[in-house]
C-alpha cells in the first residue's frame, strides 16, 4: 500500500481542514520519498567507486576467498609433491640397493668363473711350449682366443656393474694426451695393419685433467669400435685444442650409424646387426662402457655420422697445465728363472697344477701347495728358503695368502720378492696387498707377464 493510499484513508471521514493537513502530510511524505531515492542513488554511486570504503571491503572479501582458494590447492599441491618426493627417494634407494646387490653378486661370479679360466689359460700356455703340429697350434690359437673373449666379457659386465652402483670413483690429475694416444697407436696397429687399414695419430701436445686409466680405456674402446666395423679405408684419432678444452676425435672411413640406431650403439649388446666382425665375436659393451666411464668423469661425447661414408666420435676434456717432468727410471732387463726357487700357494687345484708344470718348462723349480700348512710340510728344511713366492690371496678357510708370505719372510729374515694372484678387483684387495709390499697380479694369469715380472723381482733382489 502506498503512502498516498494510505493517507487517504485516514483522512476520507475528516473535515475541510484535516483535508488541508492531510495534503500537507502527502507533501512531505512525498518530499521525504524523494529524499530516500537520492540517497539511495548516491549510495549505489559510492559502492561503485573503486576507491569507496565500501567497494575495498567488498574487493577484500573476495581477494580473501581467492587467496583462501589458492593457499587450499597450494597445500594439497605441496603435500602431493612430498608423497611423490617420498616415492621417488624410496625408488631411488631401492634400485642402488639392487646396484650394489648385482655388484656384489657379479664380484662372486666372475671370482668363482675367473678361478677355472685361469687354470685353463695357463694349462694352454704349457701346452703351447711343447712341441705341437701346425694343425694343433692352430687349435690352441682358436682356445686361447675363446678364453680371452670370455675374460674380456666377465671384466667388462663387472666394470660395467660398478659404474652403475657408483663403485668407481675418478681420481683426475694432469695427464698428456700424447701418452695416451701412444698405448692406443702401440696397440692397435697391428690389428689395423692386418685388415689392410690407416691407423693415423695425432697426438699434439695438449695436457687434460682426467683420470688416465678411464680415458685409457675410452679411447681403447672407441678405436677398437671404429676399426672393427671398418672394412676400406682407415682410422684417425687426433687431439685438438677447442677453445678452453681438449677434443679427441676418433674418425673411421666406415659404414656410418643410421639416425634411428644412434642411441641404440650405447645400450650393451648392441651389435650393429652383426654378430661377429672379421671372425671376432662381437660383445656389444664397449661403448657402453664409454658411455658410463665419461658420464662419470664429467667429460661429454658428441657424434656425428653420415650413412656410406663414416663416423666421427668426439671426446672433449678440459684443459689443464702441464706436469713438471719426472726423472727416468732404468729397468733391470729381465734375467732367467732358471734355478729360481719358487714358492707357490694356489687355491685351485687346477691352476696350482698348471703353475707347476709351466716354472718346470722355464727350469725353475716350484714349491706348490694349496695351503699354508702344507707348503710347510712341503719344505725340505728350516735353512730353504724360496728366491720368490706366488701367493693367491683367497685361500680356503678364509685364510689369506698375504699370512703365509709374511710368515716365509719373518721365517728367513729378509723381504722375498712376492706376486699375490686373485680375481677379485676390490680396492680393499689392492690396498692390502700394496701396504704387505707384494705385486699384485688379477687372473686369469698371464704367463708371459707373469714370467716378465718374476724375472725382474728376481734381478732386482
Amino acid at each position: 500500500m502506498t503512502a498516498d493510499r494510505l493517507i487517504a484513508e485516514i483522512a476520507a471521514p475528516a473535515d475541510p481542514a484535516a483535508a488541508d493537513e492531510t495534503e500537507a502530510l502527502r507533501r512531505r511524505v512525498a518530499k521525504l520519498e524523494r529524499i530516500n531515492a537520492a540517497l539511495m542513488s548516491q549510495v549505489e554511486r559510492s559502492t561503485s567507486q573503486p576507491g569507496s570504503a565500501y567497494a575495498l571491503f567488498q574487493t577484500a572479501v573476495t581477494l580473501e576467498g581467492q587467496v583462501r582458494a589458492r593457499t587450499e590447492e597450494l597445500t594439497a599441491l605441496m603435500r602431493s609433491l612430498e608423497r611423490s618426493n617420498g616415492a621417488l627417494t624410496a625408488a631411488k634407494e631401492e634400485a642402488e640397493r639392487a646396484n650394489r646387490s648385482k655388484t656384489r653378486f657379479l664380484t662372486a661370479a666372475s671370482h668363482d668363473l675367473l678361478q677355472p679360466l685361469n687354470a685353463a689359460r695357463l694349462s694352454l700356455s704349457a701346452l703351447s711350449d711343447m712341441t705341437l703340429g701346425a694343425e694343433a697350434l692352430g687349435i690352441v690359437g682358436q682356445v686361447e682366443r675363446g678364453l680371452q673373449t670370455i675374460e674380456d666379457l666377465i671384466k667388462t659386465l663387472l666394470d660395467i656393474s660398478k659404474l652403475d652402483a657408483g663403485l668407481v670413483q675418478p681420481a683426475p690429475r694432469a695427464v698428456r694426451v700424447a701418452d695416451v694416444l701412444a698405448g692406443v697407436e702401440a696397440s692397435f696397429g697391428p690389428l689395423a695393419a692386418r685388415k689392410g687399414l690407416r691407423l693415423t695419430v695425432r697426438p699434439g701436445s695438449a695436457w687434460v685433467s682426467s683420470d688416465v686409466v678411464m680415458l685409457q680405456r675410452i679411447v681403447q674402446n672407441l678405436v677398437s669400435n671404429a676399426i672393427r666395423y671398418t672394412v676400406t679405408g682407415g682410422v684417425l684419432v687426433a687431439a685438438r685444442r677447442r677453445g678452453g678444452g681438449v677434443r679427441i676425435d676418433v674418425i673411421d672411413s666406415g659404414s656410418g650409424i643410421p639416425e634411428a640406431d644412434r642411441d641404440l650403439i650405447f645400450e650393451e649388446f648392441h651389435r650393429g646387426g652383426r654378430e661377429s666382425v672379421d671372425g671376432e665375436i662381437a660383445l656389444g659393451l664397449g661403448l657402453s662402457i664409454v658411455r658410463r666411464s665419461v658420464s662419470a668423469l664429467g667429460h661429454s661425447l658428441a657424434l656425428a655420422s653420415r650413412v656410406g661414408h663414416g663416423s666421427r666420435f668426439s671426446l672433449s676434456l678440459p684443459a689443464c697445465a702441464p706436469e713438471p717432468p719426472r726423472p727416468p727410471v732404468a729397468l733391470a732387463l729381465p734375467s732367467s728363472l732358471a734355478g729360481a726357487r719358487i714358492a707357490v700357494i694356489e687355491n685351485d687345484r687346477a691352476a696350482l697344477e698348471a703353475l707347476a708344470r709351466l716354472f718346470q718348462r722355464w727350469d725353475a723349480y716350484a714349491l706348490a701347495a694349496r695351503d699354508h700348512l702344507s707348503l710347510v710340510r712341503l719344505m725340505p728344511g728350516s735353512t730353504w728358503g724360496p728366491d720368490a713366492i706366488i701367493a693367491d690371496y683367497h685361500l680356503e678357510g678364509g685364510a689369506c695368502g698375504l699370512d703365509t708370505v709374511a710368515w716365509l719372510r719373518a721365517v728367513h729374515g729378509h723381504d722375498i720378492p712376492a706376486i699375490v694372484t686373485t680375481a677379485d678387483h676390490s680396492a680393499e684387495v689392492e690396498a692390502a696387498v700394496r701396504a704387505a709390499g707384494c705385486e699384485l697380479v688379477h687372473k686369469p694369469i698371464k704367463p708371459g707377464q707373469l714370467r716378465a715380472l718374476l724375472a725382474h723381482l728376481l734381478r732386482k733382489s
